[in-house]
């Protein structure tokens, strides 16, 4: 599959962080802008958070609506359905990688740190 710009793409995306509140669906909301129908995306956390009002309010600046966003965890999804499992946090990095071990998922850790921690 190619992206808009004739870029190689996964068909399936997933994005995951620690509570699934800020992070990840924040890398969701970007990727779906950038993507939208040319891959299958969807993001998780290791626990189940609350949504974060900075998620919503970021990504509507940029024209995202996530408004309909319900944090869920890894057991809500069927993680071999993916293709690439971008991970945000080490926490996150090693339940995929427990998950994906006999799967042979490519999984990336892309280290992100929490937006909700910055003041100003």
């Amino acid at each position: 599959m190619h992206g808009p710009k004739g870029e190689e793409l996964p068909a399936a995306m997933l994005f995951c962080c620690n509570m699934n509140a800020v992070r990840s669906p924040m890398l969701y909301g970007l990727a779906r802008l950038l993507y939208r129908s040319h891959v299958f995306l969807d993001s998780c956390g290791v626990h189940v958070g609350q949504a974060d009002p900075l998620l919503l309010e970021v990504m509507d600046e940029l024209g995202v609506d996530l408004s309909q966003h319900k944090p869920k965890n890894f057991d809500d999804l069927e993680v071999d359905q993916f293709d690439l499992v971008i991970t945000l946090t080490p926490e996150a990095h090693h339940r995929a990688l427990d998950l994906t071990h006999f799967v042979g998922l490519e999984v990336e850790y892309w280290p992100t740190l929490d937006p909700t921690l910055h003041e100003g």
